[in-house]
C-alpha cells in the first residue's frame, strides 16, 4: 500500500525510503501515449501506404503488426516507447520490476555468468532458450521478428541470422570503426566540424606526449583519450609526468587524441540519419565525474534538458554541427540512430565536436519524454520507421524546427548511480523501482509501482529504475540503478557545475536503501547470524 503523502515522516536529514510490496503495474491511463498498447493490428493483408506527415506515421505504429523487441541489461535506454508502438517489448537481462511489468521479459533460469561487456549479454540473452521461446511466441508466418540494442557485434549479427531476426542497426563493422575517436576525428575535419584543437598520436612516454602536445600548440593542461571506451572511463587529465605515471598502462601503446583542455559546457545530442534528412533532437547538459555518482572522474553520470542549456546562437552553430555530421555519415553508409557529444568553449563560446556514438545512447531516455515527442512521435520511431517496411518521404527540416520552437517546454533529468566505493557484497536490501516522492519533512518515500518515468508531474516526485536487486552483487563501478525527475540536478557557481542539494539528497536517500554482506576469498556471501538466530552455514 502506498504510503499517506500527508502522514508524518523522520527528518529529511535521516534519509528512510519504505519498502513497499509491489501490487502489480498501474492502471493504464487513456493518452496518446498509451493507446499504441491496446489498438487494434493492421490486418496483415494491408496495403502500405506511403507516410508523408506525422498523422500517419503514429497511425503505422499504432496498428503495427511486426514484433520489436529492445535487447539488453535494463530496458532503460528505450523504456516507455511501448506507448507509442504497438507490438513492442522489452527483452532484459535485470529485472527491476520483478515481474510486474507487462512488456518486460526477464528469463528465470540465470546461472551466474561473468560478462565482460554489454555485448555478452545481449548475446547470452538472444540464445537463451527462454527469451528465444518468447520471441517466437504468435509470430506470423513469413514475420521476422525485429531487434534493437545498444551494444552488439558480429556474433550477435550472426545469432540473428540464423534465428531468422532482423538486426534493426548498422552493421557492427561500421558502427565499431565509426565508434573510434580517432576516426570521427578526421571524419569530422573531413565533414567540415572540428573538434577542440588537437594532435592524434601514440602513446609511449610522457616526453612524447609533450613534444606533440607543444608542436600542436595545445598549452599545458591537456585531455588524453584512447579511441575506445565507455561513460569516461578512458578519458584522463594530464598536466604533468606524475599524472602521466598514474595512467600510463592505460594508454601506453594504444593510439591517443591529445585535446587542449578547454573551460567547456558538455552538451549531449541524439539524431536519426533518415533517407529523408537528418533529424536532430533536443540538447541535454550532461552529469559528468560527480563522484557522488560514478567512481570515474570525467566519466557520464546523467543529463539534463532545460530551456538555458544553449543560447540562441549556439544552438543555431550546434545543430548545423549535427546536421552536417549526419550528412557525412551518409557517405559512409551509416543510417539510423546516433548520439553527438557536443562541447562549447565558455570562454570563446566556439562549438566543438566532442565524441559520436553511433548508437542508442543513455540520453535517449530523456530524449524520448520531450514536448516534441508527446506534440509528435519520440525520435527513436523515425530509426524504426527507416528499417520498417514502409515508404516514406517526410519534411525532416519542418520537424527539426517545430521541436526547437518546442525546446524550452519541459524540464528533465536523470543521473546514473554507480557504486563509487571499493567494497564487493552480496546486496540483501535494495529500494524498489517506482515512483517516491519527497513528503512535507523532505523525506523520499516510496509512493506507487510504475512502468516508467512519463507520468512525473513535478520537481518533487521521482522515478527509480533499480538495476542491481536483492541477490545480485555491487563491486567499484557497478550500476546501482538510475533516477529520472522533472526539474534541474546542476547548480551554476562561479562557471562550475555542481550537483544541487536536491540531487544530493535523492542520492543519499537511494545509497541509503542499499545494503549487502561482504564475500570470503572463495566469493560467497559471508552471513552474520542475530541474536537468537543460528547460523545455517
Amino acid at each position: 500500500m502506498a504510503p499517506d503523502p500527508t502522514a508524518t515522516e523522520p527528518a529529511a536529514t535521516e534519509p528512510v525510503m519504505p519498502r513497499a510490496t509491489p501490487t502489480g503495474p498501474e492502471a493504464p491511463e487513456a493518452t496518446i501515449g498509451t493507446d499504441a498498447a491496446f489498438a487494434t493490428e493492421a490486418p496483415p493483408t494491408a496495403v502500405q501506404h506511403t507516410v508523408r506527415n506525422i498523422s500517419e506515421l503514429r497511425h503505422f505504429f499504432r496498428t503495427n503488426n511486426v514484433p520489436i523487441f529492445f535487447i539488453g541489461a535494463t530496458p532503460f535506454n528505450l523504456l516507455g516507447l511501448d506507448r507509442w508502438v504497438r507490438n513492442f517489448s522489452y527483452i532484459s537481462y535485470y529485472d527491476s520490476w520483478d515481474g510486474a511489468h507487462p512488456r518486460v521479459f526477464t528469463p528465470v533460469n540465470k546461472p551466474y555468468v561473468e560478462f565482460e561487456s554489454g555485448e555478452d549479454i545481449n548475446n547470452w540473452l538472444l540464445l537463451n532458450a527462454e527469451v528465444r521461446a518468447r520471441m517466437n511466441l504468435n509470430v506470423r508466418p513469413g514475420v521476422r521478428p525485429k531487434v534493437a540494442m545498444v551494444f552488439f557485434n558480429e556474433e550477435t549479427e550472426r545469432i540473428c541470422r540464423e534465428l531468422g531476426y532482423d538486426l534493426i542497426l548498422p552493421a557492427a563493422e561500421l558502427r565499431h570503426r565509426l565508434d573510434s575517436k580517432m576516426v570521427t576525428t578526421k571524419l569530422g575535419n573531413d565533414f567540415g566540424v572540428p573538434s577542440v584543437p588537437n594532435v592524434l598520436s601514440k602513446g609511449s612516454t610522457y616526453a612524447a606526449l609533450r613534444a606533440d602536445a607543444d608542436a600542436a600548440s595545445l598549452g599545458k593542461n591537456l585531455v588524453v583519450q584512447t579511441p575506445y571506451g565507455d561513460s569516461g572511463k578512458t578519458t584522463f587529465f594530464i598536466s604533468n609526468e606524475a599524472e602521466w605515471d598514474n595512467h600510463c598502462e592505460d594508454i601506453i601503446g594504444d593510439d591517443i587524441k591529445v585535446m587542449r583542455r578547454i573551460k567547456n559546457l558538455p552538451v549531449a545530442v541524439e539524431a536519426v540519419l533518415t533517407r529523408s534528412g537528418t533529424l536532430v533532437g533536443p540538447f541535454l547538459t550532461e552529469l559528468a565525474g560527480y563522484s557522488e555518482l560514478t567512481p570515474y572522474p570525467g566519466g557520464w553520470c546523467g543529463n539534463e534538458m532545460h530551456p538555458e542549456v544553449l543560447s540562441a546562437t549556439q544552438r543555431t552553430r550546434a545543430m548545423e554541427l549535427v546536421k552536417a555530421m549526419g550528412d557525412g555519415l551518409s557517405s559512409e553508409g551509416y543510417r539510423g540512430f546516433f548520439e553527438v557529444d557536443v562541447l562549447v568553449d565558455l570562454d570563446t563560446d566556439e562549438v566543438y565536436l566532442g565524441e559520436l556514438n553511433p548508437r542508442i545512447s543513455g540520453a535517449s531516455a530523456i530524449t524520448n519524454v520531450t514536448a516534441g515527442a508527446y506534440a509528435d512521435v519520440p525520435l527513436f520511431l523515425f530509426h524504426l520507421l527507416e528499417y520498417m517496411d514502409v515508404e516514406f518521404e517526410l519534411d525532416i527540416d519542418e520537424i527539426t524546427e517545430r521541436w526547437e520552437a518546442l525546446s524550452g517546454a519541459d524540464v528533465w533529468s536523470q543521473m546514473i548511480i554507480k557504486e563509487n566505493s571499493d567494497v564487493v557484497q552480496q546486496l540483501t536490501q535494495t529500494p524498489a523501482t517506482g515512483q517516491y516522492y519527497l513528503d512535507s519533512s523532505g523525506a523520499m518515500v516510496f509512493n506507487r509501482a510504475a512502468l516508467d518515468w512519463h507520468m512525473l508531474q513535478n520537481e518533487s516526485e521521482a522515478f527509480f529504475l533499480r538495476i542491481h536487486g536483492p541477490g545480485d552483487y555491487r563491486w567499484h563501478g557497478s550500476d546501482l540503478g538510475v533516477l529520472v525527475t522533472k526539474g534541474r540536478l546542476q547548480v551554476e557557481e562561479g562557471g562550475v557545475s555542481k550537483l544541487n542539494i536536491r540531487a544530493k539528497h535523492f542520492i543519499d536517500c537511494l545509497r541509503a536503501g542499499f545494503d549487502g554482506v561482504p564475500l570470503d576469498e572463495d566469493g560467497l556471501a559471508i552471513f552474520t547470524p542475530g541474536p537468537g538466530v543460528k547460523s545455517q552455514w
